[in-house]
């Protein structure tokens, strides 16, 4: 056993005369630098195999989360619009029969066919309020550019400077939101 010992101190010793460090007898000798590098150089590599892998599947999932939303989005916005235009289909059917019976004009039966139109108006104004549409009362309030338009100033008499004399076309709310100003002439 002193033999083999004793070659590994002469080889250790022949190491140690070629510029590599001796290593005492008993002992390990230490890792090769560049082994060391190589190593943690493939962990490195694995790590960032395994992060970059992970950021694609982020990715590809946020990309299916937002194709996903926009496709219900569009479906609710569908559905709303179908039950909505639904609710004027009605209106649309009363004024169908109402331009057929058009004949009842000629016959002298016009306050029926004009009943028959004041009829429909109200139904079309009923699922407006229905859906929470509201007119904007303009005429004799004072302008507010918020709900209302000026189409022209006129002097006027009968109502205060800067109040609204008429209505040219109907503003309307839905909700809180203006969804149309309502255009008016303004007292000067």
């Amino acid at each position: 056993m002193e033999n083999e010992v004793d070659k590994a101190n002469v080889t250790d010793n022949q190491k140690a005369e070629n510029g590599a460090p001796a290593v005492p007898a008993g002992e390990t000798p230490a890792k090769d630098p560049l082994e060391t590098l190589q190593k943690d150089l493939q962990e490195a590599q694995a790590k960032a195999a395994e992060y970059l892998d992970g950021w694609q599947r982020a990715r590809a999932e946020l990309a299916n989360y937002k194709r996903r939303i926009e496709k219900e989005q569009a479906e609710v916005y569908q559905n709303a619009a179908g039950r909505i235009i639904r609710r004027y289909l009605d209106v649309l059917d009363d004024f169908d029969r109402a331009m057929k019976e058009r004949a009842a004009l000629n016959s002298g039966d016009l306050d029926k066919w004009a009943d028959g139109a004041a009829l429909i108006y109200r139904k079309f104004q009923n699922v407006l309020e229905a859906e929470g549409v509201t007119r904007i009362e303009a005429e004799g309030k004072e302008f507010d550019p918020n709900f209302h338009e000026a189409v022209t100033q006129e002097p006027c008499d009968t109502h205060p400077t800067g109040h609204v004399i008429a209505v040219v076309r109907q503003g309307y709310k839905l909700g809180d939101k203006v969804i149309r100003p309502a255009l008016v002439r303004v007292a000067q």
